[in-house]
């Protein structure tokens, strides 16, 4: 048997003092990290290199052209002038100023269109999710019937919906009521919200049902076998656990539905001011050659969009996130904890 020895102190049953100090880590560990870093860098690379080429490099285009004006005449020669003037911020300041009441108006539809598809769409995906789950003859061809509205294009929904909102289409046959859906008033919110649900409701069921087919049957098992109800199953199981892919669903929902478009454009017109989003001003302006301010409209919906996607990931996300590294932290000083002790012990 080898000789080991046992300090004084720890045969005489005293606490041994652990070192406090920071533990050295090997260079070897320090050079490996070093090189997974740089293998991380090479393989983000090209990801962030198609980003730029279509994410940086159109925002600060759009931001430099938001800066000059519309072509106008020249008075030294009377004809329009060839290139467009700098009028640095002149832009924004007509937006806030002149042209404010069509941008807020704008800007609230825009909110509007978002906070209430995005609360509908996902009680519906949630819903759609739990029967695409649930294990039936038929599951497939119910799945595929679900999965259908979210793989027809945006353009044949909006001309689909518009035949069933015309004045003599099957909405106003169910209802039993003349109602021109397509035209200004609040029906034609309506109408987009209840188009738009039926859309894109499916892409929330779909990552739903991806989160629930990864919870093992043996934690329901158990919350039978003590009792819990289905309700205090979905409260206390399935919505935490699924809470993850739901929050990632919700994201990129809002991100899209705050650039909504194409759907109220094709489903009740342009320059509808019930309906008009701020994309849709863009584009107005666009069309009008007013660059510029198309631009401006662009650059505001830029930072709109940013600052409610971060705004959404500090507040629903950061708790969860800070929860698991502390969780993870605690664990690892445990663990050092536990195996200084034995180094001692031994």
């Amino acid at each position: 048997m080898a000789d080991t020895k046992t300090p004084p102190e720890a045969a005489a049953g005293h606490a041994v003092p652990v070192p406090s100090g920071p533990v050295k880590q090997p260079r070897k560990q320090t050079r490996a990290t070093a090189g997974s870093a740089r293998m991380a860098a090479l393989l983000v690379s090209p990801t962030l290199l198609v980003l730029t080429i279509v994410v940086l490099y159109p925002t600060l285009m759009a931001l430099n052209e938001s800066l000059y004006g519309a072509k106008g005449l020249d008075p030294e020669t009377g004809f329009i002038s060839a290139t467009e003037p700098f009028v640095g911020l002149r832009n924004y300041a007509d937006i806030f100023g002149e042209a404010g009441e069509r941008f807020w108006n704008a800007f609230w539809n825009t909110t509007f269109f978002t906070v209430v598809t995005v609360a509908l769409e996902t009680l519906v995906g949630v819903a759609m999710a739990l029967i695409m789950h649930k294990a039936f003859r038929g599951r497939g061809l119910v799945r595929a019937g679900i999965l259908i509205p979210w793989a027809v294009p945006t353009a044949i929904s909006g001309l689909l919906w518009r035949w069933i909102f015309n004045s003599d289409g099957i909405a106003n046959a169910l209802i039993g009521h003349q109602i021109l859906w397509t035209t200004e008033g609040f029906h034609a919110k309506v109408a987009v919200i209840v188009a738009e649900v039926w859309k894109t409701a499916p892409f929330i069921g779909l990552l739903v049902l991806a989160g629930l087919q990864v919870i093992p049957k043996e934690v329901y098992e158990a919350a039978r076998m003590d009792g819990a109800s289905p309700p205090r199953q979905f409260w206390h199981i399935t919505l935490p656990l699924v809470k993850p892919a739901l929050l990632v669903a919700m994201l990129f929902r809002c991100m899209d539905a705050l650039r909504m478009f194409d759907l109220p454009y094709i489903l009740v017109g342009a320059q509808k001011r019930s309906v008009e989003t701020l994309s849709m001003l863009a584009q107005n302006e666009a069309s009008n050659v007013r660059f510029g301010p198309a631009s401006a409209y662009s650059v505001l919906l830029f930072l709109y969009v940013f600052l409610v996607a971060l705004a959404f990931v500090r507040l629903l996300g950061a708790d969860l996130i800070g929860d698991v590294g502390g969780h993870t932290r605690r664990r690892k000083n445990r663990r050092i904890l536990a195996s200084r002790r034995t180094e001692v012990t031994a």
